[in-house]
């Protein structure tokens, strides 16, 4: 067989025998083609490998590999027929010891899926017009440059309130949960941003730990998680009321753009303009209606004339029926009162005896002997004495 036809044979054996696998190494002789192809080598202490990762492949790797870099990379084995030379083809790398951190990744974001953190139902709103927008992150980050002049540009009457705090690096964890828990007590702002730059998933990792997630999941104020780049995901972007692609898209999302909300209330000025002259459009045209519809004013006056001289006859009438119904009730009024006068029984020859108290005598049980009584009759009255009393 020709040269061509071994190396071929060889290529075809090594890659129907090394299905889509893993490999570690330090990166070496780093090369980036005018192509765009990555040329490098992997090696360990004792050997090395050559390797290709096509444009079309590298493009979506998040960073460029640097001499000494260890790697892990999916390839497969195969043969550069031109040259005879043995090779990797790379399908994705990523550094090494991610393999680890996206387990425990999944791992915390199953267990906090099930417990619920995720559910939209919980999901605070995230107000459209805050007072006070409170920014969780570094106060070096250019994340939190990024965002104020975000927040500026969009609306400078907002007020901001940072909650500062280390976003990488050992402890990162526990002051980014705690920075969170202080917001909520204080209860200042009406949304809270939590927000990073972009980076590695080491780098990232701070937003993917538990206490963490489980301060927003707390936090009773609607939040925004604004970390890393848009492909960037972190446990926090799934716990969070609302998950923005970077931190200037945050502020995007936390407050209403001035300059937008003053283009909508000209629309609805000019709206209402239109509206109050069509309104007055229709009433001129319903007066002209009711114009064509109007007597004159001297008929007017002659039929309000008339209607004014029945209402005044039928007013004295009125009064009249009035005046003689209540003559009537004062008479029987007048005749029951004189019936009930104790003067009028006086007059008929009764007599009203009282106590020296002025008690009224009705019976012989409140008088004794020798009692003094007050005797009035219809002119005049007498003082008496008890002289007999008979039960």
């Amino acid at each position: 067989m020709t040269v061509s036809e071994l190396n071929r044979l060889a290529r075809e054996v090594l890659e129907m025998s090394f299905p889509l696998f893993w490999v570690s190494g330090e990166v070496s002789n780093f090369t980036r083609a005018a192509s765009g192809h990555w040329y490098f080598s992997l090696k360990d202490q004792t050997a090395q490998v050559k390797c290709v990762m096509f444009k079309g492949r590298n493009s979506y790797v998040n960073f460029i590999p640097r001499e000494g870099d260890k790697i892990e990379a999916r390839c497969t084995a195969t043969l550069y027929e031109a040259r005879g030379d043995f090779q990797l083809t790379v399908e994705f790398i990523q550094k090494a010891g991610l393999g680890a951190l996206f387990e425990a990744f999944e791992k915390l974001k199953n267990k906090l899926a099930m417990e619920g953190l995720f559910d939209a139902a919980s999901k605070h709103t995230i107000p459209k017009h805050p007072n006070t927008i409170g920014i969780v992150t570094s106060p070096d980050a250019a994340a939190l440059r990024d965002v104020l002049t975000t927040l500026k540009r969009r609306n400078p009457g907002v007020n901001v309130i940072i909650y500062p705090t280390p976003v990488q690096g050992k402890g990162a964890a526990e002051t980014i949960a705690k920075a969170i828990n202080t917001a909520n007590q204080r209860a200042e702002v009406d949304t809270l941003i939590i927000c990073r730059g972009g980076g590695s998933m080491e780098d990232l990792w701070q937003f993917n730990e538990e206490i963490v997630a489980r301060a927003i999941s707390d936090c009773t104020i609607p939040t925004i998680s604004g970390i890393g780049h848009e492909t960037d995901f972190t446990i926090c972007d799934f716990v969070a009321d609302m998950r923005a692609a970077t931190p200037t898209a945050a502020a995007e999302l936390a407050c209403m753009d001035v300059s937008s909300l003053k283009n909508q209330l000209a629309s609805l000025h000019n709206k209402l303009t239109r509206q109050i002259e069509f309104s007055i459009n229709q009433l001129a045209q319903k007066l002209d209606f009711l114009a064509r519809r109007l007597v004159s004013p001297l008929q007017q006056l002659e039929n309000k004339a008339n209607q004014l001289k029945q209402l005044q006859n039928r007013f004295a009438l009125a009064m009249q029926q009035q005046l003689q119904a209540h003559q009537q009730h004062l008479l029987r009024l007048k005749n029951s009162v004189e019936q009930l006068n104790p003067q009028a029984v006086l007059a008929r020859g009764y007599a009203l005896v009282q106590t020296e108290k002025g008690e009224v005598v009705r019976s012989t049980s409140q008088i004794k002997l020798t009692d003094m009584v007050q005797i009035r009759f219809a002119e005049g009255q007498a003082g008496a004495e008890i002289k007999l009393i008979e039960k």
